[in-house]
């Protein structure tokens, strides 16, 4: 019989003492196992490890490390998890993850590139990888920024990561210290760590600010995720040399279209401008819909330093009050932007449809433009709402195409998921001073069925050719999480119909009824999480989410990578590709598809924390105020509680409900009293009071209130 805790004692032990063995009872007295009944456990826990080959029986009575063979030490990118952890990404010719328990992570650190070692499959861990192993080697450390409180004893610095993972603190050595102070945020390097048992040597690269300030918080976060607003020099070189002038041979080299009317649609704070709509009656029954992309591609060329920079980067970043771009300011909120009354080089989209919303015929070029107008989503809804306004007789038409577009849409199977964002008014130290959610109305709407038409179209029109092309896809969720799903909606009283083959239209209806009602939100919640995540491939699959059999990203090329490649990859084949080129493709695109996916969470999350940093910055102006919330997770130490007018989420510890002794239900997802029996439920409405806000530790406690 094993003991989990006895096995991680051994295999520390004999890691630390890789190249000795020891009898039994040495064993026993170095990990301090004394008792009888220890020994008899301590030598079945060692036969099983022997099995595992974890480690080695030397003779009939010693045991000693199986350090495993040179041969299977493979190459790959550690990132710590935060449970002290890691994965290993490994790299070609081999590929897939392996798992790294906290005891075999080494000295490794975010980003560097290591060897591992193999142990056998362990399925017991709870990430889902197939091999386990040790990493044995650091090859070459990944420098990355990480961020800390800076703190001092009588006799040294210290830092005090927020997010390392290590378990332990950074000694700043004498002349490293950049000037910080004691408590203060600070950006920091590792500059040497050669033994797990020795502290980190550090350096301060940069002071951030008092710890708990909300501009503190948010640069830190920037750091802490490894983004950059500046870019390097040479890349700034490169964009300073572009003329906001358009020369007379490219524009001959177009089709001209800066005579139709083309305006642009964007939220109110947009600084660049992806994309402009036209439209013009052909007939009584068919529109020539146009979705005009500006070209960057004319100006980013594959393998230029603005390029090699928008691939490292992958997408542009938005936070509440400012932006982290792809490219730097003069492209993106410049020359490639599709300003008013400014002639602009674009890719465009021509579609010939019907006002039943089927499309006839295509064309896909690129053009010059010349947008009429920069219109704001409210402007627009104005407009469709009093029927009075600028170009007010097409945007009618485009907003009655857009409505058949998307019952159409839903028809084929596509979910809609309404998930509420929110927006922050700022003071003039930049602390939010208001919160309130951002409406999806019929403008943006209109929009949204606009581009996912144009990505669509420019996905079939591609997949025809079977080229390697770079697509959107979304994968079936996976059965046992749909199952979960409609157990737990069972409660509410829906039924999700559960066939052999995950319908995307059950999904849809579920979705439907459930509009308007208190558990709206969390089922609408629980759904998305059961959703495989999208991601770019040059592996088409479909998108299952939109029920689309072939999707891809063309219409953000300003601010997301993909984008931009497949501009490259339509300019390339409409002039007719060497198979020398396929293939060059097929080894380059898969790589691009993957950077650019990662790139995109980092950003997702990202942009998350820095929303939530603001929310707890605004609840600390508001400790004793009462709101409505909504149950929003279960765990057995508390309540998860959102505020629905805010979206502001914290908890309700256990401990602190002091009517009743209430016992966990994970089954049911709910607490239940005792005595009284008294329900606390995903979904249920409750009235909480807020009783402590930390930004520090990006906390905020509430108690309810009957």
């Amino acid at each position: 019989m094993a003991n989990t805790l006895i096995e991680n004692k051994l295999l520390e032990f004999f890691i630390k003492n890789p190249n000795s063995a020891f009898r039994l009872n040495q064993i026993a007295r170095r990990i301090s196992t004394k008792e009888e009944v220890d020994i008899a456990l301590l030598r079945s826990t060692l036969q099983g490890l022997v099995k595992q080959k974890k480690i080695k029986q030397v003779s009939r009575k010693k045991y000693g490390y199986a350090t495993p063979p040179k041969s299977s030490r493979l190459k790959g990118v550690f990132t710590r998890l935060k449970s002290g952890a890691g994965i290993v990404k490994l790299l070609p010719p081999n590929e897939g993850t392996v798992f790294i328990p906290s005891m075999f992570t080494n000295t490794a650190l975010d980003e560097d590139l290591v060897l591992v070692a193999l142990f056998p499959v362990n399925k017991d861990n709870d990430v889902d990888v197939e091999l386990t192993g040790e990493v044995t080697e650091i090859l070459k450390r990944g420098k990355k920024v990480y961020t800390g409180i800076f703190q001092k004893s009588k006799n040294f610095f210290f830092i005090i990561p927020d997010t390392l993972n290590i378990g332990m603190d950074i000694f700043i050595p004498h002349g490293k210290t950049n000037g910080a102070r004691p408590d203060e945020k600070v950006a920091f390097v590792i500059e040497e760590w050669k033994n797990i048992n020795i502290h980190p040597e550090g350096k301060v690269i940069n002071r951030i600010g008092k710890s708990g300030e909300i501009n503190s918080e948010l640069l830190s976060l920037i750091y802490s995720y490894g983004l950059i607003s500046e870019f390097p020099r040479k890349v700034m070189d490169e964009a300073n040399k572009f003329s906001d002038q358009i020369e007379k041979s490219e524009i001959e080299n177009r089709i001209d279209l800066r005579e139709i009317v083309c305006f642009t649609i964007d939220p109110e704070d947009a600084k660049d401008f992806d994309d402009a709509v036209s439209i013009e009656q052909i007939d009584g029954n068919t529109y020539e819909l146009g979705i005009h992309i500006a070209d960057v591609s004319h100006y980013v060329k594959e393998s230029s330093e603005l390029d090699k920079e928008a691939y490292k980067r992958g997408t542009s970043v938005y936070f509440a009050d400012s932006v982290i771009p792809m490219l730097p300011e003069k492209l993106s909120n410049n020359i490639c932007s599709l300003i008013p009354n400014r002639d602009r080089l674009a890719y465009s989209v021509i579609i010939e449809i019907t006002k039943d919303a089927v499309v006839k015929k295509y064309r896909i070029f690129k053009s010059i433009i010349k947008s009429k107008m920069r219109f704001t989503y409210e402007e627009v809804q104005d407009i469709i709402d009093s029927k009075q306004g600028p170009f007010v007789e097409k945007l009618l038409s485009m907003h009655e195409l857009s409505k058949k577009l998307y019952i159409k849409r839903r028809k084929m199977g596509s979910i809609d998921f309404e998930t509420s964002e929110i927006k922050f008014k700022f003071d003039k130290d930049k602390k939010p001073v208001e919160i309130y959610k951002k409406e999806r109305k019929d403008s943006n709407r209109m929009i949204e069925e606009f581009m996912l038409l144009a990505n669509k179209v420019i996905a079939e029109h591609i997949a025809k050719s079977k080229k390697p092309f770079i697509y959107r896809v979304h994968d079936k969720p996976e059965p046992t999480k749909i199952k979960e799903v409609a157990e737990f909606v069972s409660q509410f009283g829906y039924d999700l119909k559960i066939d052999r083959v995950i319908n995307s239209k059950s999904i849809q209806k579920l979705l439907d009824q459930v509009k308007g009602k208190e558990e709206e939100a969390v089922i609408n919640d629980i759904t998305i999480r059961a959703m495989a995540k999208a991601i770019y491939s040059n592996e088409n699959i479909g998108h299952f989410g939109l029920g689309f059999k072939y999707y891809t990203h063309f219409t953000s090329p300003i601010r997301r990578y993909p984008d931009l490649v497949v501009h490259r990859l339509l300019n390339e084949y409409s002039q007719g590709v060497s198979s020398k080129r396929i293939q060059q493709l097929n080894d380059l695109l898969p790589d691009i598809c993957e950077q650019s996916t990662i790139r995109e969470r980092i950003a997702m999350d990202a942009e998350r924390d820095s929303v939530k940093v603001l929310q707890i910055e605004y609840m600390k102006r508001h400790i004793g105020d009462v709101y409505k919330a909504v149950i929003s997770g279960i765990l057995n130490f508390g309540i998860f509680v959102e505020i629905i007018d805010l979206l502001v989420e914290g908890l309700v510890r256990i401990r602190d409900l002091k009517d009743d002794y209430y016992v966990y239900d994970e089954k049911n997802y709910c607490f239940i009293g005792r005595k009284t029996k008294k329900r606390y439920r995903l979904g249920d409405r409750v009235k909480v009071q807020v009783v402590r806000v930390d930004l520090k530790d990006k906390e905020i406690d509430f108690k309810i209130i009957d």
